[in-house]
């Protein structure tokens, strides 16, 4: 195996100058530097890594920790796309990620904070999993440099999409489309959720909109038949919203075929509008309207706010990053200023299809 001392002899330099250019450091001369990374690539030299680790305390590697509850995986748009750019922005600076072992049968009796501190990670970030379980609250307050996505702990650091202003701007724009009636399917209980929803009451109550208990559902997140259960439900109503709002893009697809399957149109008939902005719901007709997350600035932000906890600890905010979406309008909610046709004409023009 090939030395910095062997390049050395070979070029001539100490060593110290052969770990300088290797290191690109800037107190050597350009050509110098040029030359013994010319050699080094020529003898077959690599960094001896464990050497690098000992010298420096660092592995170099970032566990992350994944744990959907719907056993969606890496196949849920939404994760994909934050974990996507947060690797590309953790392999920018020089580290590698490795996903943490949450097969308990796996672990055994080993927690996650004894799992991450046998591997030697430099830090973690938390994407998705029980925020509220005991191993959790271990592994946050183990001391590892630790970033959570859309979770909030004391004295942790957070990188939270905008779910507030999200909801907002969503409803924002349904009653700028005229709609008075809107319901809301949201997901299962979490601190996601619960922003949401609050969000949800506000904004209905700053516009003076009637939100009754019967407009508000609760479907699990990406469950198509949930969703279509509770859209059969709200259709069902003697006073039926004209407009739903559901609580993913995925979701929403649900809602599509529960209104499909009753002869009816979106937004013709009743309007739509998701949450996410994952790429497919541009591609189905109408198009979905919904609030665009900004995933990449989202795994962006989470990298460098780890990366820098390790390089920086002294110099690092411990703080909570919001990251804010928008609106993509789509074609799934109608412009209703002008009032809806009553049920009487609608059946007539449509060949006797009847509406609720």
């Amino acid at each position: 195996m090939v030395s910095m001392k062997d390049i050395s002899a070979v070029c001539g330099v100490s060593v110290a100058t052969v770990s300088k250019a290797l290191n690109d450091q800037s107190d050597i001369g350009k050509e110098t530097k040029r030359r013994i990374r010319q050699v080094a690539e020529e003898m077959g030299y690599f960094p001896n890594t464990a050497a690098k680790m000992l010298k420096t305390n660092r592995s170099y590697n970032v566990g992350v920790l994944f744990n959907h509850e719907d056993y969606s995986g890496l196949t849920h748009d939404y994760y994909a796309s934050v974990l996507d750019s947060l690797k590309r922005t953790v392999e920018e600076r020089g580290y590698d990620i490795t996903f943490i072992n949450t097969c308990k049968e796996k672990r055994g009796t080993t927690s996650y904070l004894e799992h991450c501190r046998s591997r030697g990670f430099d830090g973690i970030a938390i994407v998705c999993t029980d925020f509220y379980s005991p191993e959790i609250l271990q592994l946050v307050m183990g001391g590892i440099p630790t970033v959570t996505l859309d979770h909030l702990f004391h004295n942790v650091c957070a990188v939270m999409s905008n779910n507030v202003k999200g909801i907002e701007d969503l409803l924002t724009y349904v009653y700028k489309k005229g709609h008075r009636r809107v319901a809301y399917i949201h997901g299962a209980d979490s601190a996601v959720t619960q922003s949401r929803l609050a969000s949800f009451y506000r904004t209905a109550d700053r516009f003076n909109l009637t939100a009754p208990d019967e407009y508000i559902r609760m479907s699990p997140y990406r469950d198509t038949k949930g969703a279509c259960r509770e859209t059969e439900f709200l259709l069902n109503l003697e006073n039926p919203p004209t407009c739903i709002l559901y609580p993913d893009d995925f979701s929403a697809f649900g809602g599509y075929n529960a209104i499909k399957e009753r002869g009816l149109r979106v937004p013709d008939d009743i309007s739509v509008a998701g949450y996410d902005g994952i790429r497919i719901a541009r591609h189905i007709e109408p198009t979905l309207t919904t609030l665009c997350q900004d995933t990449e600035e989202l795994g962006r932000q989470v990298g460098e706010k780890l990366i820098n906890l390790i390089e920086q600890p002294k110099t690092t905010l411990v703080e909570t990053i919001v990251v804010d979406g928008h609106v993509f309008e789509g074609n799934s909610v109608a412009d209703i200023h002008g009032g809806t046709k009553d049920t009487a004409a609608r059946r007539k023009e449509d060949g006797g299809v009847d509406y609720i």
